[in-house]
């Protein structure tokens, strides 16, 4: 039925308006986002690229909604197609986030130089979380809303065990990165995740508060009257999205002295049992060799004699490049 603002539905069509605003949002993070890259091009950190893809992803899944609600609204038909399509854009941002929030939360590229071995389970994780996430999207779209089957328990319920299990692999890295700089007493990077961590935790006293509620308003009731917020489901989930974005984009911005953030292999030694593969790992990047380390396995003293100035400046030059010592 056709209706003062179109066909969409007087519970739906909030939604129209809601993702043309974020729409224009995300438009706006992703052009400030590229015009501070730009400007500190030289002094990008990989985790930077990342939030990019996400602010870009995050993009594209406001308009995919928007073009969707608004050809319903203009025709009063909906193209399952269409809805799908937009439905496994959203599913690909939130793998992108997760997997993003992981290796953040895991120190990469600020207290550990790689990844290693966890980076197949980072992948494995963002694989599986998006194959859970596109089969639960599929089967909401697909079945008829007036179905009272319980099919999509069968979708929906590994993949929030699956989010839980991820939550808890987040804060248990976090709690070992920030015990690690609390260790090597980086202040600066300690300050950093502090902020990212409670970030993380207002999202998820945010995120069960909602959950109560919404489950006391819209499905613990006798005779349901609330139908005018139904919508606030679905846009409150991607507004709080965009908040938390919002705030590592703020953390994590580009700036001049961009690399205090970024390990360092004179700064940040590595703690891991493989320390001979990790200064390996060091020369080969950097091409510095250990001056404690020489071919034979033993170690190198400095020489005993106290006026050896000349000597650790030759060290110096002959063993640490130039760019480097700049830095």
């Amino acid at each position: 039925m056709q209706g003062k603002s179109g066909f969409l539905s007087a519970a739906d069509w909030p939604l129209l308006p809601f993702y043309g605003a974020m729409c224009l949002v995300y438009v706006v993070l992703g052009l400030a986002w590229l015009i501070v890259s730009f400007l500190q091009w030289r002094d990008l950190l990989r985790i930077q690229f990342w939030i990019g893809g996400v602010i870009l992803l995050g993009m594209l899944e406001m308009a995919t909604f928007y073009a969707e609600y608004s050809s319903i609204n203009a025709t009063g038909d909906s193209m399952q197609g269409a809805v799908l399509l937009a439905e496994f854009v959203s599913c690909g941002k939130r793998t992108l986030a997760r997997m993003l929030v992981i290796i953040v939360s895991l120190g990469f590229g600020i207290v550990k130089p790689r990844l290693g071995p966890m980076l197949h389970r980072v992948v494995g994780v963002g694989i599986l979380y998006f194959v859970l996430a596109a089969a639960e999207a599929y089967m909401r779209v697909m079945r008829s809303k007036s179905d009272p089957s319980n099919q999509m328990l069968v979708a929906s319920v590994p993949l929030a065990v699956l989010d839980s299990a991820i939550c808890w692999w987040i804060f248990t890295s976090l709690v070992q990165t920030t015990r690690t700089l609390r260790l090597r007493r980086n202040l600066v990077k300690l300050t950093l995740y502090r902020h990212f961590t409670n970030t993380l935790i207002f999202a998820v006293v945010a995120s069960v508060i909602f959950m109560l509620y919404s489950i006391k308003v819209h499905h613990l009731t006798v005779c349901f009257t609330e139908w005018k917020e139904l919508w606030v489901d679905d846009a409150y989930w991607r507004l709080l999205f965009s908040v938390i974005l919002l705030v590592i984009m703020i953390l994590w911005r580009p700036t001049n002295n961009n690399q205090r953030y970024a390990f360092s292999p004179l700064l940040d030694a590595p703690e891991d049992d493989d320390d001979e593969e990790e200064e390996q790992f060091i020369n080969d990047a950097y091409g510095v060799k250990m001056r404690t380390q020489s071919t034979g396995g033993t170690s190198s003293p400095k020489p005993k004699n106290s006026n050896s100035a000349e000597d650790d400046l030759k060290w110096v030059e002959e063993n640490i490049p130039a760019s480097l010592a700049d830095t």
